[in-house]
């Protein structure tokens, strides 16, 4: 019997079939499994009180874990190239969730921001900033990718809109409006929530997909300023967030109000000491301190584990970020590059900002530890991104022998 002829692969097939970079990806690994073991110590005492069942949260972050990683996996075979022309529809995905969290009945409020929609049926609650912030990366490395492949329109020199947009194009106004644009109108949808932490983190990727690309210098200078100046006026002008740093500056004011949260983060974290009291020995877990196996999570760690065992678990993140940016450096192309330096620059922003929270460098606001707060869809989303980067590396040139 005649058999059928394979099929040749293609050059973009081959340079998708390379290897996965496995430093990267055993970084990934143990930093999800030691993240899930975490939310099992600390969302015990939270999961017997409230389902009656201690496990509870730890057997679905597992399940999420593993759902996660086959997603990343999966995410990793595909050619990264494919990726160019998703950014916009994400957008716009991200666009329209964030609008219906503001619709009564689908946004779900709670501690005075309203981020999360409603979950149905087997979908979790989840909140749409974190497809926006993939959004912002797709779309971002996709059209600054091709940048310097674009050529600036010739103007009607005699006419004085003319003369504006050639001045525009000059200083490089006009090749930075449409990431204004996206910017502006996502930050002016986080506003509403409010949730101030998406908002910087969004900022500071857009800028670092920016910086990576080679815009000038000047553009950071002035937006920094003005970003500045507008997140200043927020903070001061806004009562949700002056509360919060009236709080963050005095905690002790309001130790069984709105400064409860902070002092219990930091008994937790003093309570630990240079060695912990061992896995599972936390006391402030134990209804004391709020949000212990999600957005506080990293003050169990610290009760539990000491000084040594959280620098070890920030020492993973750092060679997670360190290994991430050397991917970019050597990335196939453009595009591949600034796709791993904003999705490393967001992981490495998430989790400086969660730290600083939970150690009241910062006021307290609501952004989660990646790979270790309790959270499918987020959890889901931060693994999928690894895999974009995953990927990209499959297609890392090959070392040549001398």
């Amino acid at each position: 019997m005649a058999t059928k002829a394979k099929r040749d692969l293609t050059v973009e097939e081959q340079l998708a079939r390379g290897p996965l970079d496995l430093p990267f990806l055993m970084l990934v690994v143990l930093l999800t499994g030691i993240g899930v073991i975490m939310v099992f110590s600390a969302s015990y005492a939270s999961a017997y009180y409230e389902e009656n069942n201690p496990a509870a949260y730890f057997i679905r972050q597992a399940i999420f874990a593993v759902m996660g990683l086959a997603v990343m996996y999966c995410i990793s075979k595909i050619n990264y190239q494919t990726f160019r022309w998703l950014g916009v529809f994400v957008l716009i995905l991200a666009v329209v969730l964030m609008l219906l969290v503001l619709v009564p009945h689908i946004g779900v409020k709670r501690n005075g921001a309203q981020r999360w929609i409603r979950s149905f049926g087997p979908i979790p609650q989840f909140q749409p900033s974190e497809i926006a912030k993939l959004g912002v990366i797709l779309y971002f490395s996709a059209r600054l990718s091709k940048r310097s492949n674009q050529k600036a329109p010739k103007r009607d020199v005699r006419t004085l809109s003319g003369r504006l947009c050639n001045f525009a194009d000059h200083i490089g106004l006009t090749e930075l409006l449409p990431y204004i644009g996206v910017l502006l109108a996502i930050v002016a949808l986080l506003s509403r929530e409010p949730h101030m932490s998406a908002t910087i983190l969004i900022l500071g990727v857009g800028a670092a997909l920016l910086f990576a690309a080679g815009v000038n210098m000047g553009w950071f200078i002035c937006g920094g300023v003005s970003a500045a100046a507008a997140l200043g006026f927020i903070m001061l002008n806004t009562h949700y967030m002056t509360n919060r740093l009236q709080m963050w500056q005095h905690p002790e004011s309001d130790p069984r109000g709105k400064g409860y949260q902070a002092l219990q983060s930091l008994y937790a974290i003093g309570s630990g000491g240079l060695l912990g009291l061992g896995f599972g020995q936390s006391r402030q877990k134990f209804m004391f301190l709020p949000e212990e196996h999600n957005d506080f999570i990293f003050s169990v760690i610290c009760e539990e584990l000491g000084y040594v065992g959280a620098g070890l678990i920030l020492l993973l993140f750092a060679l997670l970020v360190l290994r991430g940016y050397w991917l970019a450096l050597h990335a196939r192309d453009r595009f591949g590059a600034l796709l791993i330096v904003g999705i490393t620059t967001l992981l490495a922003f998430q989790v400086f900002l969660n730290i600083g929270v939970v150690t009241n460098l910062f006021p307290v606001t609501g952004i989660s530890l990646p790979f270790f707060s309790y959270g499918g869809s987020a959890l889901m989303i931060q693994l999928a991104e690894m895999g974009v980067v995953l990927s990209v590396s499959r297609q890392i040139p090959a070392p040549r022998a001398n």
